[in-house]
């Protein structure tokens, strides 16, 4: 039995995320166009008979405007102390930059085709460090239900809305209720000024109504049963700036 934990790094928008859906074969972390969109430590469970994988998302390092921005550089660089292996994610479009770093491997790979992610997977074998299983064989992450519900709802909100609107906003499932046929779930979606609330719920209810089909039908894949799905949205002024909600948002678990 080999294992070891594996961290993703790299510029925000390389395609980490991405990545880490593909090797581990589900979707555990969001994804969007837009930078910045991974806020929290999502590992990924990769199983096989006598190897156990741990790939460890993290959120892109950048200049940060806020004391969030500054937690997502502070879990980013966390996590790279706390892996066995660091793999950084780069751009091909950008220059591999090969000649930066005595890099024991290099590996192109392409997320959406699969192409050599099985060399990739080979390949990090070779360096995996302990001999234990740290999660049960049919683990694929360590984050919660709850956790990737509202994920789902957010990164329909980054899809969805233009500008400054995903940034300003986070999520949280407030409850989940399991019916004989169905599950009923409320989130929450947490803005931080009044203004960004009627972009959120739209015109006649039109965008929020958009981002709650869009949402549940990715729910509903998690889930494997139909999710009445209810969202409403809530003005915390200037969450952001304050510990008291990033703490409650649980942008401070890694500390814990």
């Amino acid at each position: 039995m080999k294992s070891g934990f594996i961290g993703i790094v790299g510029r925000p928008n390389v395609g980490k995320s991405t990545l880490i859906n593909s090797i581990i074969g589900k979707k555990i972390a969001i994804t969007s166009n837009k930078p910045q969109t991974t806020r929290n430590i999502i590992q990924g469970i990769y199983n096989e008979d006598k190897y156990q994988m741990v790939f460890v998302d993290t959120p892109g390092i950048h200049k940060p405007n806020d004391k969030l921005g500054k937690n997502l550089n502070d879990q980013a660089y966390f996590s790279i102390n706390d892996t066995d292996i660091i793999m950084l994610v780069v751009d091909a479009y950008d220059g591999l930059y090969k000649d930066l770093y005595d890099f024991d491997e290099i590996i192109p790979v392409s997320s959406y085709t699969k192409d050599n992610i099985r060399d990739l997977i080979d390949t990090l074998k070779k360096y995996l460090p302990d001999n234990i299983r740290y999660y049960g064989e049919n683990d694929i992450t360590n984050k919660s239900i709850d956790f990737l519900i509202s994920e789902i709802v957010r990164e329909k909100v980054f899809n969805l809305t233009e500008e400054e609107v995903p940034y300003s906003i986070t999520c949280v499932t407030e409850s989940v209720e399991i019916g004989k046929t169905s599950y009923n779930i409320r989130v929450a979606i947490i803005v931080d000024r009044d203004s960004l609330k009627k972009i959120i719920i739209g015109s006649h209810g039109n965008m929020i109504k958009e981002i709650g089909t869009s949402a549940r039908i990715d729910i509903e894949k998690l889930m494997g049963k139909s999710v009445y799905l209810d969202l409403f949205v809530k003005t915390v002024k200037k969450w952001r700036e304050k510990e008291k909600y990033l703490n409650e948002y649980g942008f401070n678990d890694y500390k814990s």
